[in-house]
C-alpha cells in the first residue's frame, strides 16, 4: 500500500509538471507570435488595450486613479483622469513590447536604443571594479533596460517568482539571454547577490517592488508612507558597490527608446536603515517624475500600510 501511495504521488507529481511545461509552451507560442508584430502596431494595439482597460473601469485603472489621489493631490481630477488614461496606453506598449524582448535576439531589441543619457556614470562604476548595482524603478521597459546592461557586463537580475509555476518558466525562457543571470529573490538568491558584489559584478533590482511584510520598512514615497524593501541597502552595508538608478523611456511615435542614468541618493549609504531607505525612494521618485506616465500607476505600491494607518485602498476600488 505503501508502495502504490508513493507510486500515485510520484505520478501526480509528473503529470503536474508535464502541465506547467504544456502551458508554458503555449503562452511562449503567443508571446513568440504577438512579438514579430512591427513595433509601431505593437504601440497601436497596446494603445488600443490601455484605453479598453479605462473604457471597462478595471482594476489598473482604479489602482491608477488612486496612486494618483495619493502622489500628485496638486493635481485635479480631470487632470488626473488624464494622466492615468496615458498611463494605461503606456502599461499595453509594455505588454507587447515584452513579448518583443522576450522573443527576439538580444541585438534586436538593442538596435531600437537611439540615445544613452549620462552613460558615464555606468561606465564609471563598472570601472571602479567594486561591483554595481543599477535600481530599476517600474519605469519605461525594464526588459530592454536589462538587455542593454548585459550588453555592456554580465548583469544577475533580480526577481520574484509569479504565483503561476508554469510562468515562471515563461519569464525564465524569455529573459534568457547571454548575460543575463536570474536570481529568485529568496535567501539562497540573495547569498549570491552578496558574492557577485564582492566579485565585482552587476545587479539589477527592482526597488519600487513591495516587499512581504516584516521584509522592508516603511519610507516616504511622494509623501505617502510605502513599505520598501531594505534588500539594496543591506546589499550597500557589506559592500562598496556602485548604485545607479536607470530606466529605459520609450519614445513618442515608436521611434525607439532611450537609455537614462541617474546618480543614487548620498543618504543611501546611511547607517540608519531609515535615512538610507528614504533616500532610496527620494531616488526613485525622481525618476518617475522625468516620466510620470511610463511609471506603473497601475501597480498596487501602498497595498500594507503602516500600523494602525487605514488600508490606501479601502473603499475606492
Amino acid at each position: 500500500m505503501r508502495d502504490g501511495s508513493a507510486g500515485r504521488l510520484a505520478y501526480t507529481a509528473s503529470m503536474k509538471v508535464q502541465i506547467e511545461q504544456l502551458a508554458a509552451h503555449i503562452v511562449y507560442a503567443l508571446l513568440w507570435s504577438v512579438g514579430r508584430l512591427p513595433l509601431r502596431l505593437q504601440h497601436r494595439l497596446g494603445r488600443w488595450l490601455g484605453d479598453a482597460m479605462r473604457l471597462l473601469r478595471g482594476r489598473e485603472w482604479r489602482v491608477a486613479l488612486r496612486n494618483l489621489a495619493l502622489c500628485v493631490p496638486e493635481l485635479n481630477a480631470a487632470q488626473r483622469d488624464v494622466l492615468a488614461r496615458e498611463t494605461l496606453r503606456e502599461t499595453g506598449c509594455l505588454l507587447f513590447e515584452t513579448c518583443r524582448f522576450w522573443s527576439h535576439p538580444l541585438q534586436d531589441g538593442l538596435e531600437l536604443i537611439r540615445e544613452v543619457e549620462n552613460a558615464a556614470l555606468l561606465d564609471q562604476a563598472l570601472a571602479r571594479g567594486k561591483g554595481v548595482i543599477v535600481a530599476a524603478p517600474h519605469l519605461g521597459n525594464w526588459e530592454l533596460l536589462s538587455q542593454y546592461l548585459a550588453s555592456r557586463a554580465p548583469i544577475s537580475v533580480v526577481y520574484r517568482a509569479p504565483r503561476q509555476a508554469f510562468m515562471e518558466r515563461v519569464i525564465q525562457r524569455g529573459r534568457n539571454h547571454p548575460g543575463v543571470a536570474q536570481v529568485r529573490a529568496e535567501a539562497a538568491g540573495v547569498r549570491s547577490l552578496f558574492r557577485t558584489l564582492l566579485a565585482g559584478g552587476m545587479l539589477g533590482i527592482l526597488p519600487d517592488q513591495q516587499p512581504k511584510q516584516g521584509d522592508g520598512e516603511f519610507a516616504p514615497f511622494f509623501g505617502i508612507p510605502a513599505l520598501t524593501m531594505s534588500l539594496l541597502t543591506r546589499l550597500l552595508q557589506r559592500s562598496e558597490a556602485t548604485v545607479v538608478f536607470a530606466w529605459a523611456q520609450r519614445l513618442p511615435h515608436a521611434q525607439g527608446f532611450k537609455i537614462v542614468f541617474l546618480p543614487a541618493d548620498p543618504g543611501l549609504r546611511e547607517a540608519d536603515s531609515a535615512e538610507a531607505i528614504a533616500a532610496l525612494n527620494r531616488g526613485v521618485e525622481a525618476c518617475v517624475r522625468r516620466a510620470m506616465t511610463q511609471y506603473q500607476w497601475g501597480y498596487k505600491r501602498f497595498s500594507i500600510s503602516p500600523p494602525g494607518e487605514p488600508h490606501r485602498y479601502h473603499g475606492h476600488l
